[in-house]
């Protein structure tokens, strides 16, 4: 691994240089520098900030760029340094039409110069009394972060958040639902900005519930500053759900029908000066369907004889879920807004199916010791509530853009989980073995958050804050084995359990904002976070766990040259706590020779990531985004699949049994790179494609493990074209490599998704058909695990062809009105310094 570390120390100073040398591009004017050009932008039609706008100041005479920055989180901007000339400003925002101001003078009779207000036009906007409507590009980058606009994503219409995440720059989503970004599925996943106990649970189940009409948008931030808590080591996604801020009544409904998913979707949005109000009812239903199975496992006891396991059998899957939610948005006094948002979801699936087994030993001469074949029937219930509720406020001072933020938040997760295991002789159809377990618990989490940002003066910002984080988990598993002679099941003392888990985390941060070298835009901070855990497993007694602290430092860097082109560069760190999945000892025994469980032992997961990312306008819609990043992991926690010949669980003994555990791995290493390019090849037509990269290295420092390391590749393309104002065709490729894991490798896949849409009623309505791998029912999924003594062989054949219908209305008469801008403090230009 020393050659690795090696490697990426290497990188860190290849990016360093690269940054100063591009850097040195910026032209300086002549003569004293000591000018200010003060400004803000706008759009032109909401009078709303345009945030992360690209900056270029150049000389009137010659055009060439002396300057340059990006506008804040309020559309601000504050060019310092600048000589005496005259200068003309260019401004570049996707999905805005480039904005040019002339004739700029800065002299020594007035050196600091306000030019106010500076409105840019939407590619696509219109204002009349019934509709106000922006034409975003379906993806904004942001200088820390990248935005996905769910509404331009036809092929989605029918989905869900899953299906909407693989279509994004950077994350990867297998076949069940499974999300990576950067290569890495410690994700740290936000509703509306704020944390959740739905996601701690069954995340596959959830972004495969929460239909796609539901979603407004979805932020994706690789390399979180310090003001984000550091729970994730991949970074965070924020799914935004639709609501809207426009005076007035107005809402959408949404249904779709398929021969796989159907899912449905309202919302209610009312407005009435300063108080505005929103609700929310979807939900989201897969049909059941039926996957054939086929596990050949192989293992060499500690003597000289060799175990094989064949088992095959169809299963049938279904899974259902709906949310519902309801806010308020209240400016209280101008500088006094207070919101509220209370939040329902139930989410739940059931698998089941009969399997033919058959386990042959055999000795060291391949001779047949013996061969016992059996018919095992299982099923897999789960089901989870959640209540999330939150109250937010915040109060802005005379000064522009300080402000005070505060809220707390509640969240609690009810689940359950029950499973149930037949074994019979397949001649005489006898159950000679059966159990069944019930599996019941509740997390409930606990936030208080306080943030304060202050502008001290000569462009830098800089914010403190603080927040606790109480988390409370019980968990009881209730198993009962059946007595043959009877027919009953009867309780097992020994293998029943409970688990009590608490953990409480304060943590605080500052963090600044500013000018470097009066052409470098920065951005530092640290965070620290101590933790204290308690566990109780009513098996093992209390768990040892002691406290500790953790300082998360991350730094941004980033500069803008001519011709609209971004450069930044960064670095994080986060840390993953095992979550409740992770935790929960609970043995689920339903196929008795592949057991799965929880490990509550588990250390947190700690991740440094440097990440280089270019962006570049080429006009008329033409993007490029590339980031290059290096991430390693310690303590990484992944799944591990250890065999035995007997495994004993309470007063039970499994006989020839893999049995699967989240372990703290040791360590992981990534070092990849992801391009982007959206390209209008014509008015009508419109490509973008996505291609990630990366090469993993594994160290697990096991006894049953040893170094690991693998190349894995995703590529997409999606092609719209326009037949004319209201009728749009989409096309969706996506192909991911097989990936490796601690013990082998996770299957490749390919999918692919068509769609058109007809937009109906004057814009108002929508109708859409789409369909999802039309030319083949199955995708064949085959996994690969080695161990020490051992093979895993599982291939699912899973169906995956669907077709479906969507219709979205758009109700409300939307009554626009454009406040005063002396009336609205963001609306001010920004003060002198």
């Amino acid at each position: 691994m020393a050659g690795i570390h090696a490697w990426g120390k290497g990188i860190v100073f290849t990016l360093l240089f690269l940054l100063l040398a591009l850097s040195g591009n910026a032209q300086k004017a002549p003569g004293v520098a000591n000018g200010k050009i003060i400004g803000r932008i706008v759009d032109s039609t909401t009078g709303q900030p345009v945030q992360f706008a690209s900056i270029s100041l150049a000389l009137q005479t010659d055009n060439k760029e002396i300057n340059g920055m990006m506008t804040d989180d309020k559309g601000a901007f504050v060019l310092t340094n600048v000589a005496e000339g005259t200068y003309k400003l260019s401004i570049f925002s996707i999905g805005y039409k480039s904005g040019v101001k002339n004739n700029i003078v800065v002299s020594k009779a007035i050196p600091n110069v306000t030019i106010g207000d500076v409105k840019l036009v939407n590619t696509t906007s219109k204002l009349s009394d019934v509709t106000v409507a922006a034409d975003k590009n379906v993806i904004e980058n942001h200088v820390d972060k990248m935005v996905y606009n769910v509404d331009k994503d036809m092929t989605s219409q029918t989905g869900v958040a899953a299906d909407v995440l693989k279509k994004i720059p950077q994350v990867d989503v297998d076949v069940d639902g499974n999300v990576e970004l950067q290569g890495n599925a410690d994700i740290r996943f936000l509703i509306d900005g704020k944390p959740s106990t739905v996601f701690g649970n069954n995340l596959a189940d959830v972004l495969q519930s929460i239909p796609a009409s539901q979603i407004q948008s979805i932020e994706v931030i690789t390399s979180p500053g310090a003001k984000y808590e550091a729970e994730g080591t991949a970074g965070i996604i924020n799914i935004i759900l639709k609501k809207s801020k426009v005076q007035g009544i107005n809402g959408n409904v949404s249904l779709s029908g398929g021969t796989r998913l159907e899912n449905g979707s309202f919302n209610l949005n009312a407005r009435k000066g300063n108080f505005g109000a929103h609700a929310y009812v979807s939900g989201n239903a897969q049909l059941t369907s039926t996957t054939q199975n086929t596990i050949t496992n192989t293992a060499k006891d500690t003597g000289s004889t060799t175990s094989q396991l064949l088992q095959n059998g169809p299963s049938d899957f279904w899974r259902r879920g709906y949310q519902s939610g309801a806010g308020i948005d209240w400016d209280i006094t101008p500088k006094n807004n207070i919101t509220a948002n209370v939040g329902y979801s139930y989410y739940g699936n059931s698998n089941a199916g009969t399997m033919n087994s058959e386990t042959v030993i055999r000795d060291a001469s391949e001779n047949v010791l013996s061969d016992m074949s059996d018919i095992l029937a299982a099923s897999n219930h789960f089901n989870q509530h959640t209540l999330d509720e939150n109250v937010n406020y915040k109060h802005t001072f005379t000064k522009k853009d300080e402000e005070l933020d505060m809220w707390v938040g509640n969240s609690t997760n009810t689940s359950d989980l029950y499973y149930m295991q037949t074994a019979q002789y397949p001649t005489n159809n006898y159950i000679y073995s059966g159990s069944y377990g019930e599996n019941p618990g509740t997390s409930q989490e606990t936030h208080f958050s306080m943030d304060y940002t202050d502008p001290i003066g000569k462009g830098v910002t800089i914010a403190a804050g603080g927040m606790a984080v109480l988390d409370n988990i019980t968990s009881t598993s209730n198993v009962y084995l059946l007595d043959p002679t009877d027919g009953n099941y009867n309780y097992s003392t020994t293998q029943s359990s409970s688990l009590n888990y608490k953990s409480n985390i304060y943590d605080g941060y500052v963090s600044g904002s500013g000018q470097l070298f009066k052409w470098l835009d920065a951005q530092a901070g640290a965070r620290y976070e101590y933790t204290e855990i308690n566990a109780t497993y009513s098996n093992s007694g209390n768990v040892g766990i002691q406290p500790y602290g953790s300082f998360i430092p991350s730094v941004l860097f980033s500069h803008t040259f001519a011709k609209n082109q971004t450069l930044k560069m960064s670095y994080s760190r986060r840390i993953q706590r095992p979550n409740y999945g992770n935790l929960n000892p609970f043995v689920n025994a339903s196929n008795p020779q592949n057991i799965t469980t929880g490990n509550p032992g588990l250390q947190p997961e700690i991740g440094d990531k440097l990440e280089l990312g270019y962006n570049k306008s080429l006009g008329k819609g033409k993007d490029i985004y590339l980031t290059l990043f290096y991430r390693d992991n310690t303590h990484d926690i992944q799944p591990y699949t250890t065999y035995y010949s007997a495994y004993r669980v309470g007063d039970s003994t499994y006989d020839n049994t893999y049995v699967t555990v989240p372990s703290n791995i040791g360590h992981e290493t990534n070092i990849g790179a992801n391009i982007f390019a959206s390209i209008p090849v014509e008015k009508k037509l419109t490509f973008r494609s996505n291609i990630s990269l990366y090469q993993r290295y594994i160290n697990t420092g096991l006894s049953t493990g040893g170094n690991i390391s693998g190349f894995n590749y995703r590529l997409n393309l999606n092609t719209t074209y326009k037949f004319s104002k209201t009728l749009t065709a989409e096309a969706f490729i996506n192909y991911n490599s097989s990936r490796i894991n601690a013990q082998g490798t996770y299957p490749a896949f390919l999918t692919y998704n068509f769609a058109i849409r007809k937009d109906i009623f004057k814009d108002q309505g929508s109708i859409a058909l789409t369909a999802t791998n039309p030319f083949n029912y199955y995708i064949n999924q085959t996994t690969n695990l080695t161990g020490d003594n051992f093979t895993l062989v599982n291939t699912r054949e899973l169906p995956y062809q669907s077709f479906g219908i969507n219709f979205t209305y758009k109700f409300g008469k939307l009554e626009f009105k454009k406040e005063k801008e002396t009336e609205d403090p963001n609306l001010n230009p920004p003060q002198e310094n």
